[in-house]
């Protein structure tokens, strides 16, 4: 196996996890039950999505962080971004689906050129607005500080990683300097309304586990986080979303190497929740790539599983036609369905 690098990604390094078909044989291969068989037994397969509530689009695989966990390999030698023919095409979309949320995510969706302009575009739609900010962004480049008066002046909701509310263990997951860029970032959200009572700007946070364990207890893990941020550094946020790390890319890899990666699968095995996967996020949300091509979720796109429809590019997209599919499962679906479940808004149960 590739020695693992942190400064760049597992594509430019050429390490086989970069590959979905070799993730797909790996996950498939450690003899446990089969997450087909977990649903069937709940009464749940085959897997069928509900109404489409949220289209989640994938800006590019472009980051100014290289992140230990990163489930879409993103950094700054990703390339791959998505060009404003296909911004239309969501825009399109988006116009003819009842959803009611756009969520833009990466990689750092605001590296993506056309950014601003796209989430002007999607303002005039009347759709809630997510951006999924991973803080340090803004304060990485002259160019992208005034991104908190560009996201107020939308109102857009922010969803932002923080892994901890200290630098080591964030240092540690996401880079060093990366939990003092983020504070600093905060503050200038806080500046302008975000997470303030009454300003109506949100600013969600989001954990997920440092190591080859669950996520705790996502109430009480608010309570620690609001009471040290505030306590040490003046921040304030809205929510926290405890996220599980899902055995795809970089963390698969990390589970090889350090040895847990079999007893990390028994133990998501072992804590399926029926309730968890009958609210897992794919059954309501549909993820668009950064090329245009349609997945049931952000995993499945960067596992390369695209939808089991034959309206599979954002170009052909019929909401009617897309409503009967089966959603497309493997084995790392255990990650969104263990315990208090996961999705990209928090636990699910």
């Amino acid at each position: 196996m590739s020695e693992i690098k942190t400064h760049i990604s597992l594509k430019s390094q050429g390490n086989d996890f970069s590959e979905p078909t070799y993730q797909l044989q790996l996950l498939q291969s450690a003899g446990l039950t089969t997450f087909q068989d977990s649903l069937d037994r709940s009464g749940l397969f085959p897997f069928k999505p509900t109404k489409l509530e949220i289209l989640q689009i994938n800006l590019g695989k472009m980051c100014n962080q290289v992140c230990k966990h990163c489930h879409v390999d993103a950094g700054p030698d990703r390339k791959e971004i998505m060009t404003r023919e296909t911004m239309l095409e969501c825009l399109e979309a988006a116009k003819n689906s009842d959803c009611h949320t756009i969520d833009l995510t990466g990689g750092a969706p605001e590296m993506n050129p056309d950014f601003r302009w796209f989430v002007e575009e999607l303002s005039s739609l009347g759709k809630k607005i997510i951006v999924r900010c991973n803080l340090t962004i803004i304060v990485a480049n002259q160019k992208y500080h005034d991104l908190p008066e560009f996201y107020k002046k939308h109102n857009i909701e922010l969803v932002s990683s923080l892994p901890y509310y200290s630098a080591g263990k964030t240092d540690a997951q996401r880079g060093e300097g990366v939990f003092a860029k983020s504070i600093e970032a905060m503050k200038m959200l806080n500046a302008v309304g975000y997470g303030v009572e009454g300003s109506g700007l949100i600013i969600n946070l989001v954990y997920n586990p440092s190591g080859a364990f669950l996520p705790p207890d996502q109430t009480a893990l608010e309570r620690d986080f609001k009471s040290r941020l505030s306590r040490q550094y003046g921040l304030l946020f809205n929510n926290l979303f405890a996220i599980t790390n899902l055995p795809v890319s970089r963390f698969l890899n990390y589970l090889v190497a350090s040895d847990n990666y079999h007893d990390y699968m028994e133990k998501l095995v072992n804590a399926y929740n029926p309730v968890a996967a009958a609210n897992a996020m794919c059954r309501n949300t549909l993820s668009v790539g950064w090329d245009g091509f349609l997945y049931d979720c952000d995993f499945n796109q960067m596992l390369e599983l695209k939808l089991a429809s034959d309206r599979q590019h954002i170009r052909n997209f019929n909401e009617e036609a897309i409503s009967n599919r089966n959603i497309v499962i493997s084995q790392h679906c255990y990650g969104c369905t263990a315990g208090s479940g996961s999705s990209c808004g928090g636990t699910t149960v």
